[in-house]
């Protein structure tokens, strides 16, 4: 592990950490059910991706 040889300043710190920040989900409709859903990603609603499906979903009995 190395050694440091001067200080950092408080702000050169923070001025480095200022880019650590939590950007807001992306969320897009789906073509199928139109509910917001994650790019790229199956519908976690009707289990279609890009318009076929790909997961088949299963109707709750009773």
């Amino acid at each position: 592990m190395g050694i440091q040889k001067h200080r950092r300043s408080r702000m050169s710190g923070r001025t480095r950490r200022t880019h650590w920040k939590a950007h807001p989900v992306t969320l897009v409709e789906c073509s199928q059910c139109h509910q917001p859903m994650r790019p790229h990603r199956v519908c976690a609603n009707c289990g279609y991706y890009g318009g076929r499906e790909v997961v088949k979903k299963e109707e709750p009995e009773g």
